[in-house]
């Protein structure tokens, strides 16, 4: 489902990616994992198509990003770690507003905003302006607009902060639902512990380079992920 192929990005002299080569499998839930700095943002923004890159190819179901970002786009959903949403807006505006974009019909639109607002406590909350939402608020809101259009690839930057336990609960439950469906998950975190429970394959990115991936056994071994994680961390 995402495949890149000696991802490099630069800003000046500083290589922010290095060469970084990994595969996502439709139905695999993968966990992109690195210290603040290590370059899990500019690569995921890269996918996503926010940003561009020197060197590399990406893939999203087989079409090139470079060559065809809008059917990419199709695709995909994103969810960054600070949602920038439209405070003028309304939820409910909002979400029609993605639903739009994606042309989704009203039926499934009308039934996936039900029960996603209902799922994270927001049904009442859509007839407000998202100025008066909090953090958490509008993490929630982004999460739904990012399934509302049932997307083929979803890609999450730090996706459990600011969630309540209950709507983390979901979230985890939404992305597995996905994933059995075909689509598959890329998302990067801090909390290790999740994205062990979570996750069956994870990558582990150092100064923008590819250092450790692979299934999660494979990768923590008889270990655990946070242990593996900072032992590489002390070698660096």
């Amino acid at each position: 489902m995402l495949k890149i192929e000696g991802l490099t990005k630069c800003y000046g002299a500083k290589k922010a990616v290095d060469g970084l080569s990994l595969e996502i499998a439709p139905g695999e839930i993968y966990g992109f994992i690195g210290h603040n700095g290590a370059g899990k943002t500019t690569t995921i923004k890269a996918v996503c198509g926010i940003l561009g890159f020197e060197e590399g190819r990406i893939e999203i179901n087989g079409i090139s990003l470079k060559e065809d970002p809008i059917a990419c786009k199709r695709l995909l959903a994103y969810i960054p770690d600070n949602p920038d949403l439209y405070d003028f807006m309304t939820g409910t505006r909002f979400l029609n507003f993605v639903a739009d974009i994606y042309q989704v019909s009203d039926a499934e639109r009308r039934e996936r905003i039900q029960r996603y607002a209902a799922d994270f406590g927001l049904t009442e909350a859509l007839s407000q302006p998202i100025s008066t939402y909090s953090h958490g608020m509008k993490q929630k809101l982004a999460i739904i607009a990012a399934w509302i259009h049932a997307p083929k690839l979803v890609i999450m930057d730090e996706p459990f902060v600011g969630l309540d336990p209950k709507a983390s609960f979901r979230l985890k439950e939404m992305m597995r639902e996905l994933c059995n469906q075909g689509s598959a998950i890329f998302f990067s975190t801090h909390v290790l512990d999740v994205a062990e429970k979570l996750c069956s394959r994870v990558a582990i990115i150092q100064s923008g380079k590819l250092v450790r991936s692979g299934t999660m056994d494979e990768v923590k071994g008889d270990s655990s992920l946070e242990n593996v994680f900072l032992e590489l961390e002390a070698e660096q």
